[in-house]
């Protein structure tokens, strides 16, 4: 398992097995400390200014690779848990690792633990009917969020993405992750999925619990109870973390700010790793822009293996304008893509549930770490550069000349882009 991104750096792999990194824009190795921590302070006072509220500092940062790291992490901590489990999940389908999970809080209940369990009542809908009865007979506290038969239309298009999974109120996990077979094992082939989670020890818990919270707050009456304790946190590690959540109303909200303050900040390179691309013009013209003025922007897609095709489709509308100004643009080829990650000039990382699509940024209760610190950001760098070379990429003469059948799928999705 990875050590503490936050606290202490990776071991080197040796020259031959580390994977290839995209190159580094140029003079990005000539900044001097103090360079660097006036960049931290100024995007931290932007992010804070413009999103409303606090970073906190001393947190302590674990990056989670793919299943094989990421599940035995959160089983871990379910199974040591002494006073409560909060957890709340976009997608709880099928598969052994159903079982496992819901097996694991079920042993917690039983044993006193309060246990509470969030689902979405569209994206868990294919849930085991017997694991919930499982679960509920236990003790662990099963609520549904929106329930399609429950909601108005309107709601029913607002649905609950967060990934979140607080352990007695001190260790929070948050990511790209679901419940479900399909994340299992080391993306080492189209069976198991490539995604990116995280460990949270320290202050920034409490922002975790808050997304939670938020949303419990809708589904039950009860809020708090005797096995609340509030505890004080310590400082584990160094790292500088906002927790941002998005909800879904009318107007700019606050994933488009975040997205927005770190383009808007970037002086060397942007990459940027997601799940779902279907961008409005105001973000291709904003990543346009951003390459236009000097910044390496590097974009890193699914390819072949999606589960959305026409999410894929309608994010390739965008790549002509991007290709144009400059923009690097990969699809990454072994396994589907559902990581959520963006790094900025190797200082600032954003992770968490968001998409670069319309549905993530103006319909879905989403939640993000915008993370300050440099080891972690060189953590989530080095597996973008690997994922990056096992991509294909996707260049400007190449693009003209894909075939016509391409084109025309593409432009048959457009009417409903925005939708996606």
């Amino acid at each position: 398992m990875p050590g503490d991104a936050a606290t202490a750096p990776a071991a080197a792999a040796p020259a031959a097995e580390r994977p290839a990194r995209a190159p580094a824009a140029d003079g990005a190795e000539d900044r001097s400390a103090a360079s660097a921590g006036e960049r931290e302070q100024y995007i931290r006072r932007r992010l804070e200014r413009l999103i409303g509220m606090a970073a906190t500092e001393g947190n302590a940062l674990r990056v989670l690779r793919n299943g094989d790291e990421i599940f035995p992490a959160m089983l871990r901590a379910i199974r040591e848990a002494q006073h409560t489990i909060d957890m709340m999940t976009f997608v709880y389908w099928q598969g052994e690792i159903a079982h496992e999970f819901a097996h694991a809080l079920g042993e917690r209940a039983r044993n006193g633990v309060r246990v509470r369990l969030l689902l979405d009542g569209f994206g868990s809908r294919p849930i085991e009917k017997s694991l919930l009865a499982d679960m509920e007979r236990a003790g662990v506290a099963v609520q549904w969020f929106r329930k399609p038969m429950w909601v108005s239309p309107f709601k029913q298009n607002h649905r609950c993405h967060r990934k979140a999974l607080v352990v007695d109120e001190r260790t929070a996990f948050t990511g790209g992750v679901g419940i479900a077979e399909e994340w299992c094992g080391d993306a080492r082939h189209p069976g198991e999925w490539r995604d990116t989670h995280v460990e949270v020890r320290g202050p920034a818990v409490d922002g975790v619990s808050a997304a939670f919270a938020q949303n419990w707050a809708e589904c039950h009456d009860e809020l708090f109870d005797e096995a609340d304790r509030f505890v004080e946190h310590d400082a584990p590690g160094t790292a500088v973390v906002q927790v941002v959540r998005g909800s879904a109303s009318f107007g700019w909200q606050d994933m488009q700010t975040l997205l927005r303050v770190v383009l808007e900040s970037a002086r060397e390179r942007v990459r940027l790793c997601t799940a779902y691309f279907t961008p409005d013009d105001y973000f291709v013209e904003l990543m346009c822009r951003t390459a236009r003025r000097g910044v390496r922007v590097e974009i890193l897609l699914p390819g072949p293996h999606t589960d959305k095709r026409v999410s894929r489709l309608g994010g390739r509308r965008a790549y002509d304008d991007l290709l144009r100004a400059g923009v690097r643009i990969a699809e990454y080829r072994p396994t589907m893509m559902h990581a959520k990650v963006v790094t900025v000039d190797r200082i600032v990382a954003l992770t968490g549930s968001t998409n670069l699509n319309r549905r993530s940024l103006e319909h879905d209760e989403e939640v993000m770490l915008a993370v300050i610190d440099e080891r972690f950001t060189a953590t989530l760098d080095d597996h973008f550069a690997a994922d990056w070379a096992d991509a294909e990429r996707i260049t400007t003469g190449r693009w003209r000349r894909r075939p016509g059948v391409e084109r025309l799928k593409e432009a048959a999705v457009l009417p409903i882009r925005r939708f996606l």
